[in-house]
């Protein structure tokens, strides 16, 4: 049984994903009308996984016979600057969803509840990837600043991507 503290977190977590997925669909639907469908689909699939992460932890409390305290999930924005300023964004939320992980798993460290250890464990090596990731993107969209035909060669990427994934 996860202590108080690790509960408590591991439902704010379960939040922080739901939330990461609400904020990468709307980051989709603002990418999909700047005619970026590759971009739109990268963060489409950024949102399902979130989901994943989210159910992952709930299960996981439903596997330790805890009850999960679903919470409300706020609006998340909807309007951007552009595809530099998406991804930025993103990080920055990778940031904090990273931070939050490393704090849990600090929590279920402190209250030696190593069942959740092990399966943070799996959380603070996703959060490596996911980070890495958008920050590759971010650098190259950084290096093809305004230059349009640039910015369509890497939507195809992104594009294929999604579909290597599947």
């Amino acid at each position: 049984m996860p202590g108080k503290n690790t509960l408590k977190g591991i439902n704010d977590q379960i939040a922080m994903e739901f939330s990461a997925a609400y904020t990468y669909l709307a980051m989709s639907g603002y990418l999909e009308t700047q005619n970026l469908p590759g971009f739109a689909a990268w963060m489409r699939h950024q949102y399902e996984e979130e989901l994943t992460h989210a159910l992952r932890l709930f299960d996981f409390l439903g596997e330790v016979g805890e009850a999960v305290q679903l919470q409300a999930v706020p609006k998340p924005p909807v309007t951007f600057k552009g595809a530099l300023d998406v991804m930025k964004k993103a990080l920055a939320h990778e940031r904090k969803v990273t931070a939050s992980i490393h704090k849990l798993y600090e929590s279920a460290m402190k209250e030696k509840h190593y069942p959740a250890q092990l399966m943070l464990q799996w959380f603070v090596d996703e959060q490596v990837e996911e980070e890495k990731t958008v920050t590759e993107i971010i650098a190259k969209l950084e290096m093809i600043g305004d230059h349009g035909p640039a910015l369509l060669m890497l939507d195809r990427e992104l594009a294929s991507l999604n579909i290597s994934a599947e």
